[in-house]
């Protein structure tokens, strides 16, 4: 059933960030190319380092249950101990091309990322609403935290070089899918745990119908958000939003 605005209450905010605060073609222009172009360069770079070695086990995992599922991966050729930079390379592409949503991609990603962001090569780019709504409802009282199927690492990388700077201090939890599916209404449930606070106290934002019928089947307060470049949604009983200077101003 569709809230109105006014109507809404909630003592925490919990924001997806691809087509929320964030516009898509940064994660498909700008964040998914740069691992893209640059994965080769990192393996070779720290394929010894223990958190690399774990992403690239996790993936062989990955690929051997893609040959199961006859989806004809590209396959990987050993080298030592391990497979082969460049088969390795080929399959991340792959799995980047399928945008694929696991694990181990996201882990490697995000690390790749970090580079990037470290560098001054990558900045995040953020709706210009996004940092006077995070400071406003910090000011209410009301607590901040991010999910989305990127890693944790990921999050905190891109809010903390936003072209308005460092927004992690707005930001109090941060939530990938190591707690369960965006679509699952037993995800949502978790985290409402997590936060401590009834799910009926938290409002979900989110651009997809899906994840949004998911956190109000666990009992949370929900909004559309329908920004410049999302992709079109159905009709749904989630109140839309265009900015966030319509949440709680």
């Amino acid at each position: 059933m569709t809230e109105a605005l006014s109507d809404l209450t909630a003592a925490a905010i919990l924001l997806d960030i691809e087509g929320t605060t964030t516009p898509i073609s940064f994660v498909y222009e700008v964040l998914f190319p740069y691992a893209r172009a640059n994965a080769k360069r990192f393996l070779e770079r720290h394929l010894s380092s223990p958190e690399v070695l774990d992403d690239v086990s996790r993936l062989c995992d990955e690929h051997a249950e893609d040959l199961r599922n006859e989806l004809n991966p590209p396959s990987l050729q050993a080298s030592g101990s391990g497979p082969h930079v460049d088969s390795l390379v080929t399959y991340i592409h792959w799995l980047i091309d399928r945008d694929r949503k696991t694990a181990p991609l996201k882990s490697l990603q995000g690390k790749i990322w970090k580079d990037g962001y470290e560098t001054g090569e990558l900045r995040g780019q953020i709706f210009k609403d996004v940092q006077p709504a995070l400071e406003r409802w910090q000011r209410q009282g009301r607590e901040v935290s991010i999910f989305s199927s990127g890693s944790v690492l990921a999050q905190k990388l891109l809010f903390a070089h936003t072209t308005a700077g460092d927004l992690t201090r707005f930001i109090g939890r941060y939530f990938d899918t190591a707690v369960g599916a965006k679509a699952e209404p037993l995800s949502y449930r978790r985290i409402a745990v997590d936060l401590r606070q009834l799910p009926s106290q938290i409002l979900f934002i989110s651009d997809v119908i899906g994840e949004l019928d998911a956190a109000s089947g666990a009992g949370m307060r929900t909004l559309l958000s329908v920004r410049p470049g999302n992709h079109p949604q159905m009709e749904s009983g989630h109140t839309v939003i265009r900015t966030f200077d319509q949440v709680f101003p």
